[in-house]
C-alpha cells in the first residue's frame, strides 16, 4: 500500500487547494446562509456548518473508497489489468502536477469537469439554512471531485481491496480538511505570489506519489523499466545497502521456506533455493491489511490473495538459476527468491 503520510500530504497541499477551488463555493454559500439566519455568534455557527460539512464529506469518501476498492476486487480483474489501472493513475497524477507547475498549456486538458447541470442541482441545496444543509452538501461533493481526488479514486479502484480503498480516500480527505476550515482566512492571508510558490512545492508531492505508483506498477510487472531494474543493470552502480554477497551470506538454502506477510511487507524478503528441485513456500499472513496480502510472483504467473490471518502454500520448480522477484499487487513491497 502507498505511504499514507504521502497521501495525507497530498491532500494537505495540492489536494486541499484544488478541492477548495471546486467545492469551496458550496461551503461558503452555506456559511453565508447561516450568518444571515443568526444575529450573533456567527463565527460559532460558521464553525458548526464547516464541521458538519467536513464530517459528512469524510464519511462519504471513506464509504466511497471502500466501495471502489471492493468494486475493483469484485471485478476479479486480472493482475495485469489491475496493474495497468495503477499505472494510468500514476501517470494521471504526474500530469496533474505538471499542469500545476504550468509546464505546458497542453496539460490543462487533463482537468476533468463535472456536468454543469449536476453542479447546478447540488448548489441549489445550499439555499437551505438548516444545519443539515452543510452535511448534505458535504456528502454530495463526491459528485464534483477535483482532479487530484479523481486520481485518488483511481488508486482506490486499482487497489482491489475495500479496506485499502477506504484508507486511501479517508487519509486524503483528512489532509484536505485544514484548508476547508480556513476557507476565506487562507485566501485573505496568502498573497498571489506565495500561493504560486506553494502550489509548486505541493506539486512535488503529487509527482512523488505518481512516480511511486508508476514504479510500483512496473515492479509488479517485473518490467526492466522499473527503478530497481534500472539500478541493478546500470553499469556503474553505487551500493547503498547490502551487496549481493553480503545479502546471501548467512541465508541458508531451503526448498520449504516460510514468508510472513504483514501490513509492512514480507519477512524474510530474501530466500535461497536450489535449481531443479520443487519449492514449497508457506505464506503466513499476520494481521495484513495492506496490499502485501496480495502476493505475486510475476515471472511465474503466481498470485495469492490472503486474508488478514491466513496460511496458503505455493509450489513451483525453478528451471534456471538467477533471481525471481516477488511483490505485492501494487509493487510497493518486494522480495527476492535466489535460485542457485
Amino acid at each position: 500500500m502507498f505511504d499514507l503520510w504521502v497521501i495525507f500530504l497530498t491532500g494537505l497541499t495540492v489536494g486541499g487547494l484544488t478541492c477548495l477551488a471546486v467545492q469551496g463555493g458550496l461551503l461558503a454559500s452555506v456559511i453565508a446562509a447561516r450568518e444571515e439566519e443568526v444575529s450573533s455568534n456567527t463565527k460559532r455557527h460558521a464553525l458548526y456548518a464547516t464541521g458538519f460539512f467536513l464530517l459528512s464529506k469524510f464519511i462519504a469518501y471513506t464509504v466511497l473508497g471502500f466501495i471502489l476498492g471492493a468494486f475493483g476486487g469484485a471485478l476479479n480483474i486480472g493482475d495485469n489489468v489491475q496493474t495497468f489501472m495503477q499505472l494510468l493513475a500514476g501517470i494521471y497524477m504526474i500530469v496533474v502536477a505538471l499542469n500545476l507547475l504550468n509546464i505546458h498549456p497542453i496539460f490543462r486538458y487533463v482537468s476533468i469537469q463535472p456536468p454543469r447541470f449536476l453542479i447546478k442541482i447540488i448548489r441549489n441545496h445550499s439555499k437551505s439554512k438548516d444545519i443539515f444543509a452543510p452535511a448534505l452538501l458535504g456528502a454530495m461533493t463526491i459528485f464534483i471531485p477535483c482532479g487530484t481526488t479523481i486520481a485518488m479514486e483511481a488508486l482506490a479502484i486499482s487497489s482491489a481491496n475495500a479496506i485499502v480503498g477506504a484508507l486511501i480516500l479517508a487519509t486524503f480527505i483528512l489532509g484536505t480538511m485544514p484548508l476547508f476550515f480556513g476557507i476565506g482566512f487562507i485566501t485573505s492571508i496568502l498573497g498571489e505570489n506565495y500561493k504560486a510558490k506553494f502550489l509548486k512545492l505541493a506539486a512535488v508531492a503529487v509527482i512523488y506519489l505518481g512516480v511511486t505508483a508508476v514504479n510500483g506498477a512496473l515492479t509488479a510487472l517485473d518490467s526492466p523499466l522499473s527503478l530497481q531494474s534500472i539500478a541493478k543493470n546500470f553499469p556503474i552502480t553505487l551500493t547503498l545497502g547490502k551487496s549481493e554477497s553480503q545479502e546471501s551470506n548467512g541465508v541458508s538454502v531451503t526448498q520449504n521456506p516460510e514468508i510472513f506477510v504483514t501490513s509492512l511487507g514480507y519477512a524474510p524478503n530474501y530466500i535461497r533455493v536450489k535449481k531443479g528441485l520443487p519449492v514449497s513456500i508457506k505464506l503466513t499472513s499476520k494481521d495484513a491489511y495492506s496490499c502485501a496480502s496480495a502476493f505475486r510472483i510475476p515471472s511465474l504467473g503466481i498470485a495469492k490473495n490472503l486474508k488478514a490471518n491466513e496460511t496458503q502454500t505455493i509450489t513451483f520448480t525453478p528451471d534456471n538459476t538467477g533471481r525471481i522477484l516477488f511483490s505485492c499487487s501494487m509493487g510497493m513491497y518486494t522480495g527476492i527468491i535466489e535460485v542457485i
